[in-house]
């Protein structure tokens, strides 16, 4: 097919659906309706004479033809979106555009970006919240921080790994004292588990804790885990929360660590597209980044 043939409205319609994996989605993303995506598909279909989708009820799901030709194209508009940041001179000029999780923003990002600032004055950073992970395209962020069990986690980008995730129970001192006595792991029972998504990382603390098959008992459940530790410093309840991140409040006595057991629940992960690729700034932010950690570990 000629160049100046290539359907690239449908191509592009088609490359974010089946990299995202909806086509609701893909309509969000491209500022257009569901049905336009759909119909821009089916016709590319048409033309090449295969599917590229398997529909279901409420999914869809790339053929080996989809599978084939997403790789193509996501490998080409990545290096298009690529050159257009570089001529288009977007990165640079003294400003750091970051994205990152919730948690990690709230609960050292913002605590450490004076130390940051202080060894680097001529950068401006900007920071975006965010837990779904970026697509480092010209208009986002260069560099994100992400949770993640392993690096495999985010397909056709590079991550580096930032720190382990130990989740331990804590609790206010004052709660504490009121409440029933915390001798064993079973007591937590008694009080109200603040859990983060859903209620797998209490039961997997408890079953390291020697105690399977734990009723559920009373709950309140966050999205995030900067919420389950704001939650916690309220007197909610008990909160298993990340170690590193309650460390100042724990040595302050603003929360008490109940028990010396802990679960590794992921770790915190550096990612961007290609790190040979990234701007002064940037580069400079992750050797701060992964020269603290390393020294510190969190």
């Amino acid at each position: 097919m000629k160049r100046g043939r290539l359907p690239l409205t449908a191509l592009r319609s088609f490359e974010a659906a089946g990299r995202l994996g909806s086509f609701t989605l893909a309509a969000e993303e491209l500022l257009v309706s569901q049905a336009a995506v759909s119909r821009q598909v089916k016709e590319l279909e048409a033309e090449l004479g295969k599917p590229l989708f398997e529909r279901r009820h409420r999914s869809v799901r790339l053929t080996s033809a989809g599978e084939a030709l997403l790789d193509v194209l996501s490998r080409a508009f990545d290096a298009m979106d690529a050159s257009l940041s570089e001529i288009r001179g977007r990165r640079g000029g003294g400003l750091l555009e970051i994205s990152s999780e919730p948690s990690f923003a709230a609960s050292w990002l913002v605590p450490h970006l004076d130390d940051f600032h202080a060894d680097h004055p001529e950068i401006d950073v900007v920071v975006e919240s965010d837990m779904r992970l970026i697509e480092f395209r010209a208009h986002e962020p260069e560099i994100a921080i992400r949770h993640g069990m392993d690096a495999r986690a985010w397909p056709r980008v590079a991550a580096e790994h930032l720190a382990d995730v130990e989740l331990v129970p804590v609790v206010m001192p004052c709660l504490m004292e009121e409440g029933a006595p915390l001798r064993t792991p079973a007591d937590i029972l008694a009080y109200t588990l603040l859990h983060e998504e859903n209620r797998s990382a209490w039961q997997r603390w408890f079953a390291a804790a020697g105690l399977a098959d734990v009723p559920p008992g009373r709950a309140q459940i966050f999205t995030e885990g900067n919420l389950v530790l704001q939650a916690a410093l309220r007197g909610h309840g008990v909160a298993l929360v990340d170690r590193a991140f309650a460390a100042e409040d724990i040595a302050e006595g603003r929360l008490v660590q109940l028990f010396d057991i802990s679960i590794h629940y992921g770790a915190y992960w550096l990612v961007a597209r290609d790190f040979k690729r990234l701007s002064p700034e940037a580069r400079a932010f992750r050797e701060w980044l992964l020269q603290r950690f390393a020294v510190s570990g969190s």
